[in-house]
Order: structure tokens, then C-alpha cells, then sequence
């Protein structure tokens, strides 16, 4: 590591230069060293942590890990937190240290099977994914799946007593399991997350659209089950490139009348459009844009369809009419048989 000023070796004022430490699953932490002597990459360190010593390896040195760590904003002595200090690397670790944390990863399945035991013994909705000791055997982080809120309070209390160390049990989502547990993708190759890809950013069908690809989610979705982050990488490409042709839909003015855009293709640079006869034809984009600007250019919007046609309203129906009957009786009000006579 060449001696370089401060601004460009990843030094930092407070704490000395700046290192990225990774360790199982891809998990990574900026630490400093303040000895003279410089790290290099892949070399084992021990460092400090909240409870105890740690073991992992350097994946980033100098400007870069400065970089990475002023943009990550989550470790302390990062942006969001400027006054407080970086942990430290306490020393280059051992042959020694190394062949113990070999030996703490090959007891990893047992932990994770036995925690899986546990988790069925008090029937709790939650799977376990990965286990993973601190190098000091003083904490044991178990990382695993749900669907709802688990209440894992007792299942701690059985885990403690069982491994006596501090038990940690830490919630993550499917994409991240699969980043720990890594894998072979429908390319053939280790999972992206599992191999370099440095973050997990959103992905959504807006990508999938925007490349024109299948919805179907079994064609556009990993073994996560989530969205394949693959999709990102050619996403801003796509995006650029159609800004150069016409959106689809829209209507054209050329030199064979008004047409609609029906399809684009950005890589052979040619637009298939359909005229008013029902005819299509297929032609090159800067053609087309001749062709537009010869013809007065392009109609801005299409017009409106025609509104459908209302219904006339039904004309009144006429009042019932009453059928005509036999004619009334008229009644006569009749004196009484025997009507009584006054005095």
C-alpha cells in the first residue's frame, strides 16, 4: 500500500485509515487501524465489536473503503454520525485465529439444526435460516424467516441455556437469505448477491415493463422468489434509449399520412407503424424522423375516440285506461217499514 496523503490513503482524522471488514454472508463493517503498518486485501484481522473480538477479512483498502463507508451512512463515525469513533482493528490475526473460526463455521450446521429442533419443540411460524459464532464464542447470532411477528422469548431462553453464550436472533427477508446461503442462478453462476453485488436495491415490475419482457413471474423471478436483481442492469440502458424513438401509441404525420407507432426496436434502430388503411410497414428511425419533419411533424395527441352512441330515450308510456262496466245503481234511501208516530 503506497504512502499516499491522507486525503487519498483513506485516512481519517479521527481514527486513522479506513478499512471495509467482511464476514459470513456478506456482511460488512468499516473499522480503522491506526498502526503504521498498512493491510492488504483478503487478510485476516481481528477487531473489535460491540460484545468482544471478531474475525474477518479486508475486501476494501484506502480511498475506496472511505467511500463505501461514507456512503453506507449506517456505522458509527459515518455521516449520520460524525463525533463519534470507528472500531478499531485490534491486530492482523494468526494461523492460529484463522483455524479457529474454520472450526466455529463447521459447527455452524449443528447450531442451526439444533436451533431448528428447538424452534419445532415451541411450534413458533419461523425458519431458521443460518447460524454464525463470534470469533470469542461470546455471542451466537441465529438469522431466520417469518412471515408475521414471531414472539421468540422463550425460544431464546432454551437457546442460552443450551449454548451458554448470548443468543441474537436477527429477522431477514428472502433475498437475504439467499445472499447467505448462496446458490446457482438459471445463468449457471453463483447468485449476484452471493458473489459481488455490494447492495440489494428494490426491484419492480416497472423494469420488467420497461424492457419489455414477460410478466410472468416464473420467467422474470429468482430462486428467492423475488424479482431477479439482474433486471437493474441494463434498466437505465432501456430507459435511455427510448427516449430517442416515439412512444408507442402515438401518431405520426409522414409522408404516407397519418400512422400509429405499433412497436420499437432500440437495438436495430427501427419503428413499425400502421396507417389509417390497416397497412404496416417497418422503417428505419432516421428515415422516420424525415419523413416526420417533412410532414409538418408528429400529431402531439391522438385524437380522442369518438364518444358512443346514447341511446334514444323511450317515449312516455301512455296511462292505463279503465274498461268501461255496467252502469251504477243509483240507491234510494227508503223510509222504515213501521216508522213510529209521534205524539
Amino acid at each position: 500500500m503506497s504512502t499516499a496523503p491522507d486525503s487519498q490513503d483513506g485516512r481519517d482524522g479521527r481514527d486513522g485509515h479506513v478499512y471495509e471488514v467482511r464476514f459470513k454472508g456478506r456482511r460488512n463493517e468499516y473499522f480503522s487501524w491506526s498502526a503504521p503498518s498498512p493491510l492488504s486485501l483478503n487478510q485476516a484481522v481481528i477487531v473489535d465489536t460491540e460484545r468482544g473480538q471478531d474475525l474477518g477479512r479486508i475486501s476494501a483498502v484506502g480511498e475506496i473503503a472511505e467511500k463505501k463507508c461514507t456512503r453506507c451512512g449506517n456505522c458509527s463515525g459515518g455521516p449520520t454520525d460524525p463525533g463519534a469513533s470507528r472500531r478499531h482493528i485490534v491486530r492482523p490475526a494468526t494461523t492460529e485465529d484463522v483455524a479457529t473460526a474454520e472450526g466455529l463455521r463447521q459447527d455452524e450446521d449443528g447450531v442451526r439444526s439444533a436451533a431448528r429442533e428447538k424452534v419445532r419443540e415451541h411450534s413458533l411460524p419461523m425458519k431458521v435460516t443460518d447460524a454464525e459464532w463470534q470469533w470469542d464464542r461470546k455471542k451466537l447470532t441465529l438469522y431466520f424467516t417469518a412471515e408475521q411477528r414471531v414472539d421468540f422469548r422463550a425460544l431464546v431462553r432454551d437457546l442460552a441455556s443450551r449454548f451458554h453464550t448470548r443468543i441474537e436472533l436477527r429477522q431477514i427477508g428472502a433475498r437475504d437469505e439467499a445472499r447467505r446461503l448462496t446458490g446457482v442462478g438459471r445463468c449457471g453462476r453463483e447468485y449476484c448477491s452471493a458473489s459481488w453485488l455490494p447492495e440489494l436495491k428494490p426491484v419492480n415490475l416497472s423494469v420488467a415493463k420497461a424492457q419489455h419482457l414477460s410478466l410472468n413471474p416464473a420467467q422474470i423471478s429468482g430462486p428467492c422468489g423475488r424479482l431477479l436483481c439482474c433486471l437493474h442492469y441494463e434498466h437505465d440502458f432501456y430507459v435511455e434509449s427510448r427516449k430517442r424513438f416515439p412512444k408507442e401509441g402515438k401518431i405520426l404525420r409522414t409522408a404516407a399520412g397519418e400512422e400509429k407507432v405499433l412497436s420499437v426496436d432500440i437495438f436495430r434502430d427501427r419503428v413499425t407503424l400502421r396507417s389509417d388503411a390497416g397497412t404496416t410497414r417497418t422503417i428505419e428511425l432516421s428515415l422516420l424522423n424525415a419523413e416526420v419533419q417533412a410532414g409538418g411533424g408528429p400529431v402531439a395527441v391522438a385524437p380522442p375516440p369518438p364518444p358512443p352512441p346514447q341511446p334514444e330515450p323511450a317515449p312516455p308510456r301512455p296511462a292505463p285506461q279503465r274498461r268501461p262496466g255496467p252502469p251504477a245503481t243509483p240507491v234510494v234511501n227508503q223510509a222504515p217499514a213501521n216508522p213510529q208516530q209521534g205524539p
